[in-house]
């Protein structure tokens, strides 16, 4: 519309408030008290863990893997050039390797999320709506 401010400010022609938006209302304070709660959840911190302990072991597993592929092609390179058939050489078949390794370590990382890392989300979900019902707002 034209005329109408969309500062920081509510509407148009009311100056900016001090803090840079909307003040925070009841509703933000409970939120936060809500989001406070659950990040000290035993089973929240178990969750965090559990999706850090996995996400570092597969960014490890495909760093390693790759770097070794990409040190042994720079200063490895009789090895790298044994024929394995007569058309593929080792390099060729770690270079595919790489390949396959990236997918299953995406099928693992999917599998495992499914069976160990999701029911606890959503079990920390639902409980955390549960609160929300049962001190008698709407859950979003």
């Amino acid at each position: 519309m034209e005329g109408t401010s969309r500062g920081r400010g509510g509407d148009a022609g009311e100056p900016p408030r001090a803090g840079g938006g909307p003040a925070r209302g009841r509703g933000g304070a409970e939120r936060a008290h809500a989001c406070e709660r659950v990040s000290v959840d035993p089973r929240f911190v178990k969750l965090r863990r559990r999706f850090a302990l996995l996400s570092w072991a597969v960014v490890a597993i495909f760093l390693l893997s790759y770097l070794s592929y990409l040190l042994l092609s720079a200063y490895a390179r009789d090895f790298m050039s044994v024929r394995i058939t007569e058309s593929v050489n080792v390099a060729m078949a770690m270079g595919v390797g790489q390949f396959a390794l990236t997918f299953a370590l995406a099928w693992a990382y999917g599998r495992f999320s499914a069976r160990a890392i999701d029911p606890l989300a959503e079990e920390i979900r639902d409980r955390a709506r549960a609160e929300e019902t049962l001190d008698g707002r709407v859950a979003a």
